[in-house]
């Protein structure tokens, strides 16, 4: 495994594997890893040549107001993790390498960007969308792998590769939870021990959900989800919707394929989760 800080060293050592024929797999992370980045870097391992997990806190996709300065660095176990998992590269810039002063150009996705999370978190996505491009860029990827907890983000950049027309293949990958049910991520390491306990229903209220859906109408299943997220004891919930899966359009009664996407805060721990839902024909 070797660690490449210099972005166009990286670019550099990418050309070369696809000069020799080699097929790059990139995951893209904030570090922080987890068994959810472990299953990425699995998933990469067995379809191509080369695996490279980058490793940025970017900080374009933060608003004022949230936790860029106190999101969780853990280079050292970060780096135990990937050489463990047999990544071939490990990409470390620097802010100012991926962002120096005089950068100016970001990717914006209109409409997608601005819904569910976006209207939550002015210009998140627009931050992430560069920060992801610039990426494949420099690693010259062919396959880039996405879990589907940030459902949003997985459905932008998919948008983004085909509108730009990309090389790069976004590949889906399943959420991975905890025992409970949490769908991991980095942040649920904020959570008190009371919090954790509560963010147990979530996944619990959208199982439920699934099997409404089977024989209620949405408004019911909708109405329902947001009662119960309510109940949990010091949550606000910031959405509850159901959607279309390949768009994020709003879901209507003739919608057969959607997702059910919640975002809410547990104290000062923002949460995300979602589930698929497919309506039975006759």
């Amino acid at each position: 495994m070797r660690i490449i800080k210099n972005v166009l060293h990286m670019q550099k050592i990418a050309l070369n594997h696809i000069k020799n024929g080699d097929e790059i797999g990139l995951i893209p992370t904030m570090g922080a890893l987890h068994d959810g980045h472990v299953s990425l870097i699995a998933k990469s391992r067995r379809s191509d040549d080369i695996t490279v997990v980058s490793i940025f806190v970017n900080p374009i996709q933060f608003g004022p107001n949230e936790d860029y300065l106190k999101y969780p660095r853990t280079v050292n176990k970060d780096l135990e993790v990937c050489k463990k998992n047999h990544v071939d590269y490990v990409f470390m810039p620097a802010v100012n390498d991926m962002f120096p002063s005089n950068h100016k150009t970001f990717i914006e996705v209109k409409i997608l960007q601005d819904i569910l999370c976006g209207k939550f978190r002015p210009n998140h996505f627009r931050g992430v969308v560069t920060v992801v491009v610039k990426l494949f860029n420099i690693s010259c990827a062919d396959r880039s792998y996405f879990g589907m907890k940030d459902f949003q983000q997985l459905k932008i950049l998919e948008k983004v590769a085909r509108d730009l027309n990309f090389k790069t293949k976004i590949i889906p990958c399943p959420i991975v939870r905890e025992k409970s049910g949490l769908a991991i991520s980095s942040r649920n390491s904020y959570l008190s021990v009371e919090e954790k306990k509560s963010s147990e229903n979530i996944f619990k209220i959208l199982k439920e959900a699934s099997e409404d859906f089977k024989i209620r109408n949405l408004n019911f299943v909708k109405k329902n989800v947001l009662e119960k997220l309510k109940k949990i004891p010091d949550s606000k919930v910031d959405y509850a919707e159901i959607v279309d899966f390949n768009d994020l359009s709003l879901a209507d009664k003739d919608t057969r394929k959607v997702v059910f996407v919640v975002a809410l805060w547990l104290g000062r721990t923002r949460l995300i989760d979602n589930t698929v839902m497919i309506k039975q024909t006759k």
